[in-house]
């Protein structure tokens, strides 16, 4: 049993051994192959190397090769470059000496005119003196007797020549004008005006009439006080005459007496009452008038301010002819003139439009009608181009660009066409005008009125300035004045009315 453990432990002493040995066998083989792939792998990587050694020689050769043929191309190219820079080096120079030779020879040929001319210059006052000494005329002296003798000779042909082309040419131009001045008053036409100073109210029953008039007239006394017009109540069937020379207060009573007769309660507070209403209404009618006007000849940019001054020109005439109506056939006819002669329509349309602006100021300014018109103009920012083609239609400024011309000669037009105005209609409205003047003159008159066609006027006075006693001797002086100062016909009737009115409110 003994000897069994030994043998075991032998034979695995054996066995150890010999695992190792063999161990150390496959170790010293294995280290054997590993060396001679290693070998075999740098043996090849020796071999790639050389190649692509040899391959990139191959190519820096190739590339260096490269690089001098195109060394020697640009060398080539130089070559080249230089050799015609020298042949045009040669060129220059040969035409600079050429340049240089013409400018030597046009120098000399200049020197050589120089002195030509100098001979030549020498050679003619010789001469012209020995020609001097000759004639025994200077040279001047000589001139001026041949230019007489010429314009002796030739006058008479001369003068013709000039007259016939005067003559043509004021033909051509007078049948120039002719034919543009009828053109425009063919292509343009209105009606003829009529004398007209009354107005006619219409009424449906004859009873209103006893109520316009009033008990003991009272009625109809303080309607005509405060819209100075005259009114006639008379057997004419359902109709009630207002009469005034002044178409605006003409209008302000028919308008009042519409209402009053609309209304029915006819009694002096009453009547102040629509009175008031009228002059608003009548305001809004100028504005739209004026407007109106505007719209109608295409004159847009007016300011506003000046459109209800331009409104009552409507209320206005001169001669008889209705001074809105005259403005804007002016502004056609000059519009169309304007277009004929290409000049500025626009401002020739508003001149023509505005020229009798001053018109439709108050009476008691001072200035002509176109001094006013100007002053308004200028205060309300119109062109001053226009204010030039207005200012001239009366020759009070001088014509100071063509516009105003073609503004006098539409005025002219419009003034002289057949049945346009009516020149004892404007003298009668002077007339009228001139006696409410006078009358105004005097201290304390508040209001006066012309009535019956200038045969009356009546004036009202402030109660506070003139008594009863003061009343006869206005009357009187102011009928002396009006006999000195006022030509008129037949007579006028002085009535003096002072009338006192107590107002109390009761609150």
């Amino acid at each position: 049993m003994i000897i069994t453990p030994i043998l075991a432990a032998g034979v695995a002493a054996l066995a150890f051994g010999g695992g190792y040995m063999i161990s150390l066998w496959l170790g010293k083989k294995t280290r054997a192959v590993s060396d001679a792939a290693v070998k075999a792998e740098i043996e090849a990587a020796e071999t790639k190397k050389k190649e692509i050694i040899v391959e990139a020689k191959a190519k820096a050769a190739s590339i260096v090769e490269e690089a001098q043929k195109d060394e020697r191309e640009r060398k080539s190219e130089l070559r080249r470059i230089e050799e015609r820079l020298e042949k045009k080096e040669d060129i220059v120079q040969t035409e600079r000496v050429a340049v240089d030779r013409d400018i030597r020879k046009a120098r000399e040929e200049m020197e050589r005119v120089k002195v030509l001319q100098t001979e030549l210059e020498g050679a003619h006052d010789k001469m012209t003196k020995e020609l001097e000494r000759v004639a025994g005329l200077t040279r001047e002296e000589a001139k001026i007797q041949i230019i007489a003798k010429s314009e002796e000779e030739y006058k008479q042909e001369i003068g013709g020549v000039v007259a016939r082309l005067e003559r043509d040419r004021r033909d051509e131009i007078e049948k120039k004008s002719t034919e543009i001045i009828t053109t425009a008053i063919q292509r343009y036409a209105r009606e003829c005006i009529n004398d007209v100073t009354t107005s006619v109210v219409p009424i449906q029953n004859e009873e209103i009439k006893g109520k316009i008039i009033g008990r003991e007239g009272r009625n109809i006394r303080a309607f005509e006080r405060l819209t100075g017009v005259e009114v006639i109540v008379d057997e004419s069937p359902e109709s009630i005459v207002i009469s005034s020379f002044d178409p605006l207060r003409r209008e302000h009573a028919c308008l009042a007496l519409e209402k009053l007769i609309k209304d029915g309660r006819i009694q002096p507070a009453k009547i102040e009452e629509k009175i008031e209403e009228a002059q608003r209404e009548l305001d809004e009618r100028i504005r739209k008038a004026g407007e109106d006007a505007a719209y109608e000849v295409g004159v847009l940019d007016l300011p506003k301010e000046i459109v209800p001054v331009l409104g009552r020109l409507n209320y206005r005439t001169s001669y008889g002819q209705n001074v809105l109506q005259h403005s804007i056939e002016m502004t056609y006819i000059a519009g169309m003139i304007a277009t004929e002669l290409h000049l500025n329509v626009a401002v020739v349309k508003k001149a023509a439009l505005l020229h009798d602006i001053g018109k439709a100021m108050d009476h008691e300014l001072e200035g002509t009608h176109v001094e006013l018109g100007r002053k308004l103009l200028k205060k309300y920012g119109i062109d001053e181009a226009v204010i030039k083609a207005m200012e001239a239609h009366h020759e009070e400024y001088p014509f100071s660009s063509p516009e105003s011309y073609i503004v006098a000669a539409a005025d002219a037009i419009s003034a002289a066409r057949p049945g346009a105005r009516r020149e004892t209609l404007e003298k009668y409205l002077r007339r009228l005008e001139e006696i409410e003047n006078v009358v105004n003159g005097f201290d304390g008159v508040k209001q006066s009125y012309a009535i019956s066609a200038g045969r009356e006027v009546r004036v009202f006075v402030t109660p506070e300035k003139v008594d009863d006693f003061r009343a006869l001797q206005l009357a009187k002086q102011i009928a002396g004045k009006l006999k000195s100062d006022v030509q008129f016909p037949g007579e006028i009737k002085v009535t003096v009315i002072r009338e006192v009115k107590a107002v109390e409110i009761a609150r």
